[in-house]
């Protein structure tokens, strides 16, 4: 019976070394020879599996074990050794060369391919990235293993929260789940950073113990750029799931700091999860009223301004004095799978003019948090952050010498931002750029708009406003293909 079990994992999920194997290693003789039968061949769901293998203590490890036992070693690769894009890249050039020899076996596989990711949310937005950056002819549907802290992305498509198993049943189990999940689209959303050059000092994003470069999903652009102006230093990146800054930004950057000191005590995810709750309490943050300045609130840091869809105009966020935290949610997973919007009434959503919140409609939920205490409130029935807006773009000005630096978080991975102290002002603004697809779970709480079981099925009207402007293929990009492209040397295990 077992091994009965194991020949069906071998044909549905199993590429050969013709299509993943190093081209020094790849025989011309195999059995992608391409025939016009080879359609019939092909498994049903191929798969190439990334892990993070210094993810979740010893897991990752584990899991990248269990799957070269199934699968062709080739097929399940470790991101420790070598980088997404490269391999994609490969698989997608031999595919190609394939498909013009007349075989039917590579086209299939292309049609049918679907992508593993293994490791927490910063792991998982790596491999969003690449895929968006490639301009794949067919772009593969994404599903992810929870191994990280906050495991906010798989947990929106029903992939869990908790670290699994990672024996021969559980791996086994998880692969069928990833053959029967449906594709849903998502909405990706660009974010750009730009500051005046200082006369002294800098203005670069400070990621925990570490120098920008850190951040995968936020580089500076090259100088020959269309984005780049004269005397100013201009990031960008993209993200999936959330952008937030102040309070709980802050809180996330003081555990990744601490994780990297010592990562030997941070290798179990309910040990994680403590320091975190332990680090908002040393912070002040259960009484921020008291031991943080008010130069800390958002509508004193910063001027927000935000546009609809449809939209053309910028029109100021009223943001109240007591919010702290300022959250951009494109999923309903936020800090270990809390959903700060809610679920707002029908009569509430007419009343202020929005919309139910789904993760492919052109909108992200823009939401505040007060203290500690008022985070504690989502664990409630029917809690929910301050929901302060639906936009399509948002724009943050910070006024000069309200602080020295603020806290910012993208997707899990944080970093300290210094701000400006004379007349110029830093601008960080998000927009919407295109879609990504990810695979869910029928247990899956995300929602869409062209899905008939959501709950009030919405159908955005009108066509969007954002028009196609000469520099958008350098926009478009969340850093381009390069920007996550790791340096040389770069530890992985500094992803969430």
């Amino acid at each position: 019976m077992r091994d009965e079990k194991s020949a069906k994992v071998i044909k549905e999920f199993y590429i050969p070394d013709c299509i993943v194997a190093p081209e020094e290693s790849n025989s011309s003789s195999c059995s992608c020879s391409g025939t016009s039968d080879d359609e019939d061949d092909a498994p049903s769901c191929p798969v190439i599996v990334f892990v993070n293998s210094k993810s979740g203590g010893q897991l990752g490890r584990q899991l990248l074990i269990t799957y070269r036992s199934l699968l062709n070693q080739n097929q399940v690769i470790d991101l420790g050794e070598k980088k997404p894009d490269k391999v994609l890249h490969e698989v997608y050039a031999r595919l190609h060369k394939l498909k013009c020899n007349g075989d039917q076996f590579a086209a299939e596989i292309e049609k049918r391919l679907r992508i593993i990711v293994a490791g927490g949310d910063g792991t998982a937005g790596w491999l969003l990235g690449v895929v968006s950056d490639l301009k794949l002819p067919q772009p593969p549907p994404i599903a992810t293993v929870p191994l990280g802290t906050g495991n906010n992305l798989p947990f929106a498509f029903g992939w869990g929260k908790k670290n699994p198993g990672t024996d021969r049943l559980s791996v086994e189990a998880f692969l069928e789940q990833v053959r029967t999940a449906k594709e849903m689209k998502i909405d990706s959303w660009h974010i750009i950073m730009r500051m005046r050059i200082p006369k002294e000092g800098s203005f670069d994003p400070i990621a925990p113990l570490e120098l920008p470069h850190s951040l995968h999903a936020f580089h500076r652009v090259s100088h020959s750029d269309s984005l780049n102006m004269d005397g100013y230093h201009t990031f960008r990146g993209g993200f999936w799931n959330y952008f937030s800054m102040g309070m709980d930004a802050q809180i996330s950057y003081a555990f990744h700091s601490k994780r990297k000191l010592h990562p030997e005590k941070f290798r179990n995810q309910l040990v994680n999860q403590s320091t975190y709750l332990k680090l908002g309490c040393t912070q002040g943050w259960f009484l921020a009223s008291v031991f943080h300045p008010s130069s800390r609130n958002i509508a004193q840091l910063a001027r927000v301004k935000i546009m609809k869809v449809g939209q053309s105009q910028w029109v100021d966020l009223d943001i109240p004095r007591s919010v702290r935290s300022i959250v951009c949610l494109n999923l309903p997973s936020f800090s270990g799978g809390l959903n700060p919007w809610g679920k707002p009434g029908h009569k509430k959503l007419l009343d202020r003019d929005l919309t139910p919140p789904y993760v492919d409609d052109g909108f992200f939920e823009v939401v505040g948090f007060r203290n500690a205490w008022h985070g504690l409130v989502l664990y409630a029935p029917n809690g929910h952050a301050t929901r302060l807006a639906q936009a399509h773009r948002i724009r943050f000005e910070f006024r000069k010498g309200a602080a020295g630096h603020t806290f910012m978080r993208i997707d899990g991975e944080p970093w300290k931002q210094p701000l400006p102290v004379d007349d110029d002002k830093v601008v960080v603004e998000i927009s919407h750029r295109g879609q990504v697809t990810m695979l869910a779970t029928p247990s899956c709480r995300s929602r869409s708009v062209c899905d008939p079981s959501s709950p009030t099925c919405y159908q955005e009207e009108g066509n969007d406003s954002d028009e196609e402007d000469e520099d958008w293929e350098e926009r478009r990009k969340f850093g381009a293909a390069d920007t996550f492209k790791f340096p040389d040397g770069f530890d992985i295990a500094q992803l969430s």
